[in-house]
């Protein structure tokens, strides 16, 4: 398994499936299942049953897991592009393969 180059909080845009098109924030990104979970996008709804912390139960939405083949990363002027790794001195930094800037 390679290494995943989209980290949490960084901003994508999701290029592939039912919610192609949409952009949101990384908060999740599940490492062994190759998944994220994007802010506001690929809302589910979820049937609760009643507990303590909602004591009406019913039915929640919440966000749902996209595999990372399906996601893209936005760079600072919101376009698209890949992510390479790169040293500059004694750092290893992420940088964009389109506009060649430091993420």
């Amino acid at each position: 398994m390679g290494k995943l180059k989209i980290k949490t909080g960084d901003t994508v845009k999701v290029i592939a499936g039912d919610h192609k098109g949409s952009e949101g924030k990384v908060q999740k990104v599940f490492i062994a299942k190759n998944k994220a979970i994007i802010e506001g996008v690929n809302m589910v709804k979820k049937h609760t049953k009643p507990s303590a912390q909602n004591p009406q139960g019913g039915i929640v939405e919440k966000e749902a897991a996209i595999h990372i083949s399906n996601l893209s990363l936005l760079t600072s002027k919101g376009e698209t592009t890949r992510v390479g790794y790169r040293l500059e001195g004694d750092k290893k930094v992420r940088f964009s393969l389109k506009s060649n800037e430091v993420i």
